[in-house]
């Protein structure tokens, strides 16, 4: 077994990336992702890792760095959040469709404007549909596995895509923990060197995102989907290797003390270990209720979402973004989706929460389960309701 150490998180990822042996890290700083960046920065100078490290002027260049040195052979990371990761926006798409596994660690922090540096998950919701594998983690051990996990993933022959690692910022970023990191004979049982089927060589030249006439740019859209869905199988496969390497067990979607509860919450990220806090002392003042979690965003898990789903009486789902304009939230949009149609639908309360970084208390989620609790016992279901919100 590794190392257990007390770290900051972002320090973590770093040397996660590190540990995969990276050969290119291309970034721009931005708060609250720039320790990140700047550890790995320190490590190249310090001669720990034998890589490049380009700094750049922007984002949009951070990424198109990776998109060469990725396809020209290269092994890269990258990090960014909040308004770098929207600047990144156009790049991101090519990033994708040209089937290159980037890994990115993704600070989630809220957009502008007005300006805040403060954790929500809106910089993330915005780039949802860019094409890329994208997960969530809860807490610093989880962040540090799932760096090693993402290259494991989206250098597979049968992927070949990029994949954001997203995880809070400031709750989980600048949190120091106990991390369990792994030994160098860990990594290798783990992660294979990075062998591209395809990548840029003068003496075997392959063409790299040409033109997409309309007889051809439809399939291309119907090939990557089916990518996109079919790297879940090789995400699940990766994650039960993971455990056979370092004993920790990762799911597309996770449950806490869900198994007879008539009432679930639904949360993806940090605050869910927040929620933990409020099911455990709900439960012991006798409430039927539990906790399911998403971890995986895209490819979203529509069957999973269904099994821990179906046959509640209510799902409070409690998104970190809103949607201006439309429904609600995006993840409580997507779980009314996958449960459309099922004979017994719970029914779904929504709260957008935690917005710019509001705190959202064990209070805060005892008061949705209140709420949830009223429609169980047959009141009408509300709208979505923006928590804490000051009239």
């Amino acid at each position: 077994m590794g190392t257990r150490i007390g770290k900051e998180v972002s320090i973590g990822i770093a040397e996660a990336a590190m540990m995969a042996d990276v050969d290119v890290v291309s970034a721009y700083p931005i708060t609250p992702q720039t320790h990140v960046v700047e550890h790995l920065s320190e490590l190249v100078a310090d001669g720990h890792l034998d890589a490049e490290f380009v700094p750049v002027e922007s984002e949009h260049t951070a990424m198109s760095t990776c998109c060469g040195s990725v396809a020209a052979g290269a092994r890269t990371f990258t990090a960014t959040s909040s308004q770098g990761l929207a600047l990144m926006h156009e790049i991101l798409f090519i990033a994708s469709g040209m089937r290159l596994p980037i890994v990115m660690a993704v600070a989630n922090r809220s957009l502008s404007a007005p300006i805040s540096i403060w954790n929500d998950h809106g910089d993330v919701m915005a780039e949802r549909d860019t094409g890329w594998l994208q997960v969530f983690v809860e807490n610093g051990q989880d962040a540090y596995d799932h760096i090693l996990w993402a290259f494991r993933v989206a250098e597979d022959h049968g992927v070949l895509l990029p994949i954001m690692v997203n995880f809070d910022g400031f709750i989980v970023s600048h949190v120091v923990e106990s991390l369990e990191e792994w030994s160098p004979e860990e990594v290798r049982r783990f992660l294979p060197p990075y062998d591209p089927p395809y990548r840029l060589d003068v003496d075997n030249p392959w063409t790299f995102g040409p033109v997409g006439i309309p007889d051809i740019y439809l399939e291309t859209r119907k090939a990557h989907d089916e990518a996109l869905l079919g790297a879940k199988a090789t995400m699940v496969k990766a994650w039960s290797e993971l455990a056979d390497v370092v004993g920790r067990q990762y799911y597309p979607v996770e449950q806490y003390k869900a198994d007879d509860a008539d009432i679930v919450f639904l949360s993806m990220g940090g605050i869910s270990e927040t929620c933990m806090t409020a099911v455990d002392e709900l439960r012991e003042a006798g409430k039927k209720v539990g906790l399911v979690r998403l971890r995986l965003w895209r490819p979203f898990p529509f069957d999973e979402v269904k099994a821990a789903l179906g046959g509640r009486k209510v799902i409070i789902a409690i998104d970190r973004a809103l949607s201006t304009g439309g429904p609600g939230g995006p993840v409580a949009s997507e779980v009314k989706a996958a449960l459309y149609g099922l004979e017994t639908r719970p029914q779904v309360i929504e709260f957008i929460a935690g917005l710019g970084g509001r705190d959202v208390t064990v209070g805060d989620f005892k008061q949705m389960y209140e709420k949830g609790a009223a429609v169980a016992a047959g009141g009408p279901v509300p709208g979505y309701e923006l928590l804490g919100v000051r009239a």
